[in-house]
């Protein structure tokens, strides 16, 4: 890859979960790309664990990078009608029958 793709090289933020486990303290794990996993007696102690498995991997000559990713623009296909019905004399009418059947059917209990 080129190297200018590559946004930073340090001070990731890598998400991971830290739960407790019944009667034999926490276990913590982070997603892939970052199968780590731990357990200890407390939160601090897994969270350490992580943290030595990634220095382990990273000392062994991995890499911890992101690159930035746009997507295209996509036009929103609706756009091009608003305010169709802005000059529409029957609009108003159409929006009271509307909101008229509603009402019959939330108080009609034959109406599913």
């Amino acid at each position: 890859m080129e190297a200018d793709l590559f946004l930073r090289a340090n001070d990731m933020n890598i998400p991971i979960l830290i739960e407790p486990v019944a009667g034999n303290g926490f276990r913590s794990r982070g997603g892939e790309p970052f199968a780590l996993s731990a357990e200890g007696a407390t939160r601090a102690e897994v969270l350490a664990k992580l943290q030595e498995q990634l220095q382990s991997l990273l000392s062994g000559g991995a890499q911890l990078l992101s690159i930035e990713s746009t997507a295209p623009a996509i036009a929103n296909p609706w756009v091009e009608y608003a305010g169709m019905f802005q000059d529409d004399p029957y609009f108003a009418e159409w929006q009271q029958a509307i909101t008229a059947n509603r009402q019959r059917a939330e108080n009609d209990a034959e109406i599913p």
